[in-house]
């Protein structure tokens, strides 16, 4: 006989991210939904925020894979030399030792879920940033008020 163990899942709300800024004069922000600290388990999930013309500086991770979700907007991926240009509904998939960047190329904010397993020390360097918070524009996107229709 298997037993199996029930997990009560951990559920957050956009009001309960944590955001930060990596360094003081990024062009993007991460709100953290979930990490090693509030899930048991080697991830990180954010939602990736970035401004009319910001980027990622280009990185890499040593075993991790990441993969986008664009939420809302347009802009270019580039990993190892290689451009592809990305916007709403398209998914991202970066190999381990692939060195990427995503770019902001439209004329609004970039929301990109995003995800990266194993955690390889993501969510310690983003919390090791600046915390700011998210304004009225995130909790519309991330709060799909945009989709509430007034009667």
């Amino acid at each position: 006989m298997v037993t199996t163990r029930c997990v009560i899942p951990v559920i957050k709300s956009p009001q309960d991210y944590q955001v930060y800024r990596i360094s003081p004069h990024d062009t993007n922000r991460l709100a953290i939904i979930f990490d090693s600290t509030s899930a048991n388990t080697s991830l990180t999930c954010c939602v990736e925020i970035f401004d009319i013309g910001g980027q990622t500086p280009p990185n890499r991770h040593q075993w991790a894979v990441e993969m986008f979700f664009i939420l809302k907007g347009e802009g270019v991926a580039i990993c190892d030399g290689k451009k592809v240009n990305i916007r709403t509904g398209d998914s991202l998939l970066v190999p381990p030792t692939g060195t990427h960047l995503i770019r902001n190329t439209g004329n609004s904010r970039l929301y990109a879920l995003t995800i990266m397993v194993p955690n390889e020390d993501f969510s310690e360097l983003i919390r090791s940033g600046t915390p700011v918070e998210l304004d009225a524009e995130d909790m519309t996107i991330l709060g799909r008020l945009d989709s509430l229709k007034i009667m």
